[in-house]
């Protein structure tokens, strides 16, 4: 028998305030259809003023915790996922720790851009295997509006805020690819790839936030190879093949890198959970909220094979394999 990190609860939070891509033909040289044509997205939501990642993120755990039947009390720890913070220190989690009103375990962020949420999940599951931890709270929490250029056509139109959370707990299990939970994980990382997608600005470089800058091309390329073939990867260290695949729940980027990856996957579209049209690419935060849109309509069933994968700046990428 292993511990086995099983998901016992999805939850998400979006902004209220919807932006249309009509939104940007007034400030940019784009439209609705150039937006449309390119990359999949219709709308996304931004934060209100004063709204922070921290707020997001706690609503997003709220839910989570409301579909598992637990409460806060019942967790270990929390570990979230995001490249927007609040502060530069401390971390999110620990705001959100104390939003919940959790007063004891550990809480901590994890900063691997849009790869951050797969980064995450990998480390809680870690924990739980080890038993550092019965069950954890991990979110993926971004305000990405907080650090566009909005004169890039090529940046601004893409991404959106939102927070997506998933509750863990350990499950014993037989140790075989029938059991429930996270089965494997591969996670990578290539420095030498870092100005293909990068903020300019750092508490060290520049002393402000900075803004988005993204080889738009080069990022297209890589991140159709490297998705491939690190489901492909995590797939075999699960024992498991494609065929046998239920969904992929991909980082939504841009619907012409989902569905290249997928052709290479060789998986029908079908098996795809797509949230790219309504909420653009949210980053850390955006396999939660798919996750959870997704079990919100009633698309997994007990056993179902996920498999989730993500690439982002650094570069980083990855993937994560459950059984539902």
């Amino acid at each position: 028998m292993i511990r086995r990190s099983v998901i016992r609860g999805t939850g998400h939070y979006l902004p209220e305030r919807v932006v249309e891509n009509s939104w940007f033909e007034d400030k940019l040289d784009t439209s609705d259809e150039w937006i449309r044509t390119r990359t999949g997205i219709e709308r996304r939501h931004f934060a209100e003023d004063g709204q922070t990642t921290s707020d997001l993120a706690t609503r997003a755990a709220q839910a989570a915790l409301a579909n598992s039947g637990l409460s806060a009390g019942d967790i270990d720890g929390v570990i979230l996922a995001t490249s927007t913070p609040d502060f530069t220190f401390p971390a999110v989690a620990t705001m959100v720790q104390a939003n919940l009103g959790i007063k004891s375990g550990f809480a901590y962020d994890v900063q691997a851009v849009c790869a951050g949420f797969v980064f995450a999940l990998a480390n809680a599951d870690a924990m739980i295997r080890g038993g550092l931890a019965n069950r954890v709270l991990v979110i993926g929490a971004e305000t990405f509006s907080r650090i566009m250029d909005w004169t890039d056509r090529g940046t601004c139109v893409l991404f959106g805020d939102g927070a997506g959370a998933v509750v863990l707990e350990a499950q014993e299990s037989s140790g075989n690819s029938a059991d429930r939970g996270i089965l494997a994980s591969d996670l990578n990382s290539d420095g030498q790839y870092r100005d293909l997608l990068y903020v300019d600005g750092g508490v060290s470089s520049t002393g402000t936030a900075g803004q988005l800058r993204m080889q738009g091309n080069l990022v297209f390329r890589h991140a159709v190879e490297k998705l491939a073939k690190t489901a492909h990867t995590a797939l075999d260290k699960a024992g498991l093949q494609t065929s046998e695949v239920d969904w992929l729940v991909p980082h939504q980027a841009n619907l012409r890198i989902i569905t290249a990856t997928a052709q290479k996957m060789e998986l029908p579209m079908d098996k795809v959970v797509l949230t790219v049209a309504e909420h653009g690419n949210t980053s850390a935060a955006s396999i939660p909220l798919a996750l959870s849109v997704a079990d919100r309509e009633g698309r997994f069933q007990q056993g179902d094979v996920i498999v989730t994968e993500a690439i982002g700046g650094g570069l980083s990428w990855g993937s994560v394999i459950i059984r539902w």
